[in-house]
């Protein structure tokens, strides 16, 4: 089991059984429940009970010392003590971990435990960007396909698929986004030099790739190296974080 510094954000529920908690992921807020101790409330009610009847029976200040003796029914008061929320919280801390970089605490579907950081902070982000992405385009052609819209969903996953490799291919201005033909030296909207697209080359024959994952040439599976996770201001490995995590220099 994982250990924890704090607990996510929580409320305090109460449907006539006796309250219970509700534990908030730090990043999707989903709702994660305790279970009321039911057992308990019931008695804890039938003793308030009991006892208020034999003091109302008390000549005079019977039925003052029974009001201040039951007090607030315990099927419908939305407090916890302490020890009833740090029981709620064992009962549901099952369902989070904490993210050792970010400090937020998010539940399994927010966190890569395979990294040991969540989602966002993982050195695995593209991987599981590309595997939503890859389930998401499944379940559309699931549908698709049950409409008879396969033909459609095949040419405008094709033409995103274009588009994004010709914007990989484009002239781009740092200064105000205005994208051009390779080549372009300088912005047509404001004049700033352009920054001109990266060229990639086979690592076999040399030949320039245009973003393609194998070579045109010769078929060479083109791999692109990740991107550098050292601290470039003390040079410790981030390992995949997106801030160093001795300095809180950007790394990423």
């Amino acid at each position: 089991m994982s250990s924890f510094s704090r607990m996510p954000r929580y409320d305090v529920r109460n449907d006539g059984s006796g309250p219970y908690a509700v534990f908030y992921c730090d990043s999707c807020e989903r709702e994660f429940r305790s279970q009321p101790d039911v057992i308990k409330t019931v008695a804890q009610d039938f003793g308030k009970q009991a006892l208020g009847g034999l003091l109302r029976k008390v000549p005079l200040v019977g039925n003052a010392v029974a009001n201040n003796v039951t007090g607030e029914d315990p099927r419908y008061t939305y407090t916890l003590t302490p020890d009833q929320l740090q029981s709620a919280w064992n009962q549901t801390q099952i369902h989070f971990r904490e993210c050792p970089t970010c400090g937020r605490v998010v539940c399994l579907s927010d966190f890569d435990s395979q990294s040991g950081f969540c989602n966002e902070d993982s050195p695995r982000t593209n991987e599981i960007t590309e595997a939503r992405g890859e389930q998401a385009g499944a379940a559309l052609k699931g549908f698709a396909s049950v409409f008879g819209l396969g033909d459609v969903v095949k040419k405008v996953t094709q033409a995103a698929e274009n588009a994004q490799q010709a914007a990989t291919q484009l002239a781009r201005c740092p200064n105000d986004g205005t994208v051009a033909a390779a080549g372009t030296k300088f912005c047509p909207e404001c004049g700033a030099q352009m920054i001109q697209p990266a060229v990639t080359r086979c690592p076999n024959c040399n030949a320039e790739t245009k973003g393609a994952k194998f070579c045109p040439e010769c078929g060479t599976k083109i791999e692109v190296k990740p991107a550098s996770t050292i601290c470039p201001s003390c040079g410790t490995d981030g390992k995949g974080a997106k801030f160093c995590p001795e300095c809180g220099t950007k790394i990423l």
